[in-house]
């Protein structure tokens, strides 16, 4: 196995039963797909442009294939070159088999790679796992925050239907999370038409969103929007897909009570559950952890790279191991069809050791 610095497919001692790997070996590779049919928000008048998305795949490989490998990737600060460790063999021979997948969408900004220990883990439980680099809206190429609220849920179908499945699920982190619930068919308010600085006419597409029927489950994590009415009790209402919510409940950029409980509650169509990590920050669950480069102060940001992966409270290892031990649950039930993920995911903390669920708490609610 590769050695180095910068590891994202650490399991912390006393992680839940299913966190970290897997039996199966993983492999990855980078595609490159361009849209031909999305919109130019510069100008909408205009004709529709390529969108071009960079993916990075994770896949169940042959039995026996050697693990190990790196990710070169970028900090936080969009200018610091940055390389990740993990088990994945680059471009290995795919296994043969009928393995749902998973897309995974990152926060604004962040990219492809900000929760690739998802990517790792699920892949050797069964999954295909496709995370996307969100034009406008990675480190390097940041634009304004319309093109990301037009465009998260298009990206996602679009890649699942080149990638090709017929189920699949989303887990999305912070602006990934509100194209996961779009996505899944929760309308945005009339009111956010005409939100400044973010909203527009644009959005109306997502006024009536069409859940795509291939779409099986969501995971958001840190969901932003319903905090600043981008939706309504009747928009989350249209909710059509089970959910897996995780926050943390000292989240101040999405809103712990006054947005992603609101989210939990007014989804009201559909089996639902909220993971909450108790005095955590807008960082819980997804980022994989701090990168050693990210402890040195950037001279593109007012504010040290760390804090855009670490929380104050929790540590990372600890909380993404949670949030894959959850995530592997729960789309074991739905993608996989697996009846005997049920107990995890009702009260008690199954799987997890004596004591090792302290500061967390599962709330379901059914239709």
């Amino acid at each position: 196995m590769t050695s180095g610095f910068n590891r994202i497919d650490a399991v912390a001692p006393g992680a839940p039963a299913l966190a970290g790997f897997g039996l199966t070996p993983i492999g990855v590779r980078t595609l490159s797909l361009i849209n031909p049919d999305q919109i130019d928000l510069t100008d909408p008048a205009l004709p529709r442009r390529d969108r071009a998305l960079t993916v990075e795949l994770w896949y169940p490989a042959l039995p026996g294939t050697a693990q190990g490998g790196v990710y070169d990737t970028m900090l936080r600060d969009g200018i610091t070159p940055l390389r990740l460790t993990g088990r994945a063999a680059r471009d290995a021979t795919a296994a043969e088999g009928d393995f749902p997948l998973v897309v995974l969408s990152h926060g604004y900004p962040g990219n492809r790679m900000l929760m690739a220990h998802f990517g790792e883990t699920l892949a050797s439980r069964g999954f295909r796992v496709a995370s996307i680099n969100h034009r406008d809206s990675t480190y390097s190429d940041k634009k304004a925050l319309i093109s990301t609220l037009v465009n998260r849920p298009l990206d996602t179908r679009f890649v699942a239907d080149q990638i090709g499945c017929d189920r699949y699920a989303i887990i999305g982190y912070s602006m990934g999370g509100y194209g996961a619930l779009v996505a899944g068919g929760a309308a945005v308010s009339e009111a956010a038409l005409a939100m400044e600085p973010y909203g527009g006419e644009v959005l109306a597409m997502h006024r009536a969103p069409w859940a795509d029927p291939k779409l099986q489950a969501i995971i958001p994590i840190g969901p932003w929007g319903r905090q600043r009415d981008l939706w309504d009790a009747g928009g989350l209402a249209g909710l059509r897909v089970p959910m897996l919510l995780m926050a943390g409940s000292a989240d101040t950029v999405s809103g712990y009570e006054t947005g992603m409980r609101l989210i939990f509650e007014e989804a009201v169509s559909v089996k639902r559950h909220l993971l909450t990590f108790e005095g955590a920050g807008h960082n819980a669950a997804a980022p994989y952890p701090a990168p050693r480069e990210s402890f040195t102060a950037s001279p593109a940001l007012d504010f040290l790279p760390a804090e855009h992966y670490a929380d104050p409270i929790w540590d990372t290892v600890q909380m993404n191991g949670i949030a894959q031990h959850f995530a592997a649950a729960f789309l074991g039930l739905y993608l996989q069809e697996d009846c005997a993920m049920k107990p995890y995911l009702a009260p008690g903390f199954t799987g997890f050791k004596p004591g090792t669920a302290e500061g967390l708490r599962l709330e379901t609610l059914t239709p």
